[in-house]
């Protein structure tokens, strides 16, 4: 998450902070996702960088937005 909202920051040029929170008590310290199930049962696979889609995702809504 922290590398996203970085990410987030630097495309949309954001004067933002980053605000760190404790845990939930109960939330899992790392999360692992796996996509096989999705490449296999839907033949979905990433065609573009999470940095791309995040950039099209902002021009589209800067888009939208003006």
């Amino acid at each position: 998450m922290l590398e996203l909202a970085e990410m987030v920051i630097d495309l949309t040029g954001s004067k933002s902070k980053i605000v760190y929170k404790p845990l939930p008590q109960d939330d899992p310290t790392q999360r692992q996702p796996v996509i096989e199930l999705a490449k296999k049962e839907l033949n979905c696979e990433p065609a573009i960088s999470l940095r791309e889609g995040l950039k099209r995702t902002i021009d589209y809504f800067d888009e939208m937005l003006s």
